[in-house]
């Protein structure tokens, strides 16, 4: 929302908003309505009001309908992702394949998740973290793992499988590996995959709200990118970056790891997939309506297709890509509908 926001370059004010834990039922069926926010905590929603809203995520929603209300239903409303109202409810839908939202007149379908990652901010953390990596050797393997998602487990196998690749290329070109975890990486897996590491290495551990987090100088420096591919925010951000992207495939049977897929075990035999987030996706996947579905596997054969990216096994090959700027998309659509 907010590299929307910067991107338009108008002026903008941000509401943070603070939700009951009832807000679900009134989302579902109150329809406009401040009902699921507590607006002791929630940024006073006053006047002036705005002519455009940018909003995304099912908790929004209601709070962005009745704002609109107090417009005369004038603002326009730009939602970010999938939505839960009907579609016609808004007036431009930015969206990602991984959502397979219809081919309609209010849906822009973009490449990638918009963010605020470009030349110059790449170039501003590049002059802040030159002197933090110069003790490593060249050239930099940058590594940005993710965690379960899903129907993606990421154990201390894949570990230990993304570790060794990692290693053996840095070892080739006689390079280092800059890694860091994220809040959903589990912390054996994490271990695992350090277990395999013998070249020079700068390993971070994540923290919330920490001062020294390396992810957006490790974005600038990369001489080489290898990202696990269920983060969509993590690939788009990576794919902006000039660097040779490799995505690693966090599914029980990689497609594109044939030498894994021939070891793997059908998906009910194992038991990581018993747990709540890959059962309950495979279950949506299945039965529930669309807007509970989304594949994020659209998302990645875009990257590969595009030729900005390569799986982890793969060679990549330095050259001209034709994926698309989602953030440019999205601009041009949002200033059409405002004029």
């Amino acid at each position: 929302m907010l590299a929307l926001a910067d991107a338009l370059g108008w002026k903008y004010s941000i509401k943070q908003l603070s939700y009951r834990p009832t807000e679900l039922l009134t989302s579902l069926f109150l329809g406009p309505s401040l009902t699921g926010i507590n607006k002791r905590l929630s940024s006073a929603l006053e006047t002036p009001w705005p002519d455009l809203i940018i909003t995304a995520g099912r908790r929004n929603e209601p709070v962005a309908r009745w704002v609109r209300q107090q417009t005369g239903n004038q603002a326009n409303i730009v939602h970010l992702g999938r939505p839960w109202a009907p579609l016609d409810t808004y007036s431009l839908i930015v969206t990602t394949p991984q959502y397979s939202l219809p081919d309609r007149k209010n849906c822009l379908s973009v490449p990638l998740p918009l963010h605020r990652v470009n030349k110059a901010t790449l170039d501003v953390w590049r002059d802040e973290w030159a002197g933090k990596l110069a003790d490593l050797p060249r050239p930099w393997w940058v590594v940005l793992l993710g965690g379960d998602s899903g129907p993606y487990v990421f154990g201390e196998e894949k570990g230990r499988q993304l570790g060794q690749w990692v290693n053996q290329q840095a070892s080739i070109q006689q390079g280092s590996v800059l890694v860091s975890n994220s809040a959903r990486t589990p912390a054996k897996a994490y271990a695992a995959f350090l277990s395999q590491i013998t070249v020079p290495v700068q390993d971070y551990h994540w923290q919330k709200n920490a001062d020294d987090n390396p992810y957006q100088g490790y974005l600038a420096h990369a001489d080489n990118l290898v990202v696990t591919g269920e983060s969509m925010s993590m690939l788009a951000e990576a794919a902006a970056t000039q660097a040779p992207l490799y995505l690693f495939d966090l599914a029980d049977c990689p497609e594109q790891m044939p030498r894994l897929k021939k070891q793997c075990s059908p998906w009910w035999l194992l038991a990581h997939n018993y747990r709540y987030k890959p059962l309950t996706h495979r279950l949506a996947a299945t039965f529930a309506p669309s807007r509970l579905r989304r594949d994020v596997s659209k998302i990645q054969t875009e990257l590969v297709s595009s030729g900005r990216a390569v799986w982890v096994g793969q060679e990549f090959i330095v050259g001209q890509y034709t994926l698309q700027d989602s953030l440019k998309q999205a601009v041009y659509r949002v200033r059409l509908l405002m004029e």
